[in-house]
């Protein structure tokens, strides 16, 4: 039959597809060019014909609680191409990121690091720190409470313990920020003089309140 030519149905032909039209249609297309000898008529013809119809199979895709997949316990078949391209035992994906693997967060410009701990999260074998806390609190101990770190020269990659201390979090506004002293824009040799006054006004600011 040419391309796009009507194809025309008997009233017993669509009585019989709209009765077993919740069949899957490659076995009701087979069933019905048995049935009436309808080698003209294509699968994709007759799922056309159903859709026109609205003769839906009632299926939606989805497995129903207690459906068994039909390959359960069912060994993959074995293919070159399929098996070429299969993770192999202890393989690894292209874009793991074990222990020991550092980035620069774009964010903040702070380091990560995978550190071999357990993530409290995911419970994953790895989890991600900033470096800069985890070598200072390896090094200190815990990071009291109400303080935070500060980057004494300005260069957050410089991860190093004795490049970050200690400061209370009412400290930090009066080094930086809209009323600060631009701490991390000054010259080497002032940073440590401005730190000092903001721990100053802020160590006489306590005791005020607190007399």
């Amino acid at each position: 039959m040419p391309k796009g030519a009507r194809i025309e149905y008997s009233d017993a032909e669509l009585r019989y597809i709209e009765r077993f039209k919740e069949w899957p249609r490659r076995e009701l297309h087979e069933a019905f060019v048995e049935a009436f000898r309808r080698t003209d008529v294509t699968v994709d013809a007759l799922k056309q014909l159903c859709l026109r119809k609205g003769w839906k199979t009632g299926r939606t895709g989805c497995f129903v609680p207690g459906q068994t997949p039909k390959n359960k316990g069912k060994k993959m078949p074995y293919h070159p191409n399929s098996a070429r391209t299969r993770f192999k035992k202890g393989g690894l994906p292209h874009n793991h990121r074990g222990a020991g693997h550092e980035r620069i967060d774009s964010k903040d410009g702070y380091v990560i690091m995978i550190v071999e701990e357990t993530n409290p999260w995911t419970g994953a074998k790895t989890r991600p720190v900033h470096k800069h806390r985890y070598l200072w609190e390896k090094a200190n101990g815990p990071i009291p409470e109400g303080y935070r770190l500060k980057c004494l020269d300005g260069d957050k990659t410089n991860t190093d313990p004795s490049n970050w201390k200690a400061i209370p979090m009412a400290v930090a506004p009066r080094l930086n920020g809209r009323f600060g002293r631009g701490y991390d824009q000054a010259p080497a040799e002032l940073k440590p003089t401005i730190l000092a006054i903001a721990e100053l006004e802020h160590a006489a600011r306590t005791k005020k309140r607190t007399a």
